[in-house]
């Protein structure tokens, strides 16, 4: 058995992700892996399809589970944008990728 077999089965697996949003002001995220910041206007994570960024106003995060990867947001959601997750992954790839 290969390196990358053994790998294969020692990592969990992946979580679905899904986005529920209802009427602008409550947000349902699955999937979120780590919270990486958040304010009044902005909450970034990642999330099991790469890094999610949330922007409005007045948000509050809810309810936060990182066992079973859910995040519930309030406030006015104005944008929902991903940046694809690199292979490489880490802070250096960040740096000079």
């Amino acid at each position: 058995m290969g390196a990358e077999a053994v790998n294969a089965k020692n990592r969990p697996p992946q979580r679905p992700q899904n986005i529920t949003l209802t009427d602008r002001a409550k947000l349902c995220i699955s999937g979120v892996e780590e919270v990486l910041s958040f304010d009044e206007e902005r909450i970034v994570m990642r999330t099991t399809l790469g890094e999610l960024a949330v922007g409005g106003s007045g948000l509050h995060v809810g309810r936060l589970s990182l066992e079973t990867g859910e995040l519930a947001v309030e406030g006015l959601v104005s944008e929902l944008t991903y940046s694809e997750r690199d292979a490489g992954g880490g802070f250096w790839s960040r740096l000079f990728g």
